[in-house]
């Protein structure tokens, strides 16, 4: 008997190179289970060719029903191995982002494992509103943190492009990575700074809330980031719950909703990133 997926999904996806760069070095992959963006990093190439490679790593996970963390771990483990093993004059220095999300399946529930380090960002778009779920490996955000910059004051902080993880780029930090009850009807958004940098909160929210089809919904996004200056490449994945198994917020049988795996080794204080949320608007 075939194991079906515990989440289905519809998606859409779109790229653009942008008004001022000279290569696309952003990369993502939209199927399922996996739905992800990454945003490379290095000069002559070495950031399209970083984040190329984990994309294709990622993709091996694509056409099974649901990802485990060790799985997703493990990949990204081998991801890294990848960027930091290219050549000299192929990619050093070459440095990628990686954000998005997994269809999990816990104790027969439908959950998102997301995973993310550096700055490229993943929202959930549920019941009018718009969440930030990872938190930025940034310079900035680590000073937003600590209360010495707000939001206003960050958005032209000169450090903003700064991060503070990445997979390549000299970097050996972790990845943030949790487990977030799927429900029926959530909008994931996976995208590089390329959008979050042209697009405000409400903007994103606004077309996320007028466009039915995730494909439309990602057109769009990355079409009006364009319009406002386009100054780095720019790529949105939308992926629509359509159906959840568990996901109406029941308990299950043992009277407990898990969040987590049980061995909480698995999970320290730096993989739980509070979701953060940005938009809350009326209902349509």
């Amino acid at each position: 008997m075939t194991a079906t997926s515990p989440i289905s999904v519809l998606t859409g996806a779109a790229t653009d190179v942008g008004l001022r760069r000279p290569h696309n070095e952003d990369a993502f992959l939209a199927a399922s289970p996996v739905f992800l963006v990454a945003d490379g990093m290095g000069g002559h190439g070495a950031g399209e060719v970083a984040s190329a490679a984990v994309v294709e790593e990622f993709g091996r996970l694509t056409g099974r029903p649901s990802v485990t963390v060790d799985q997703l771990l493990d990949t990204f483990g081998r991801a890294r191995w990848r960027v930091d093993a290219l050549p000299v004059g192929g990619g050093a220095g070459a440095g990628t982002t990686l954000s998005g999300v997994a269809i999990a399946d816990l104790d027969g529930d439908g959950y998102w494992l997301a995973v993310n380090v550096g700055d490229s960002r993943t929202y959930r778009f549920s019941d009018d509103r718009l969440e930030q779920i990872s938190v930025d490996h940034s310079v900035v955000q680590e000073l937003i943190d600590r209360g010495e910059l707000d939001r206003a004051q960050a958005a032209g902080d000169s450090r903003r492009n700064v991060i503070t993880r990445a997979i390549g780029a000299g970097s050996a930090a972790p990845p943030d990575y949790w487990l977030i009850p799927a429900e029926e009807g959530d909008r994931m958004l996976i995208c590089s700074d390329g959008l979050t940098g042209e697009l405000d909160v409400d903007h994103i929210a606004r077309v996320l809330r007028e466009e039915a089809h995730p494909q439309a919904a990602a057109t769009r996004l990355v079409h009006e980031a364009l319009l406002h200056g386009g100054r780095d490449n720019i790529t949105a994945v939308v992926v629509d719950a359509l159906s959840v198994v568990g996901g109406d917020g029941r308990v299950d049988d043992r009277g407990t909703q898990p969040a987590f795996p049980d061995d909480d080794d698995e999970l320290d204080a730096d993989t739980r990133p509070r979701a953060r949320r940005v938009r809350e608007g009326s209902s349509q």
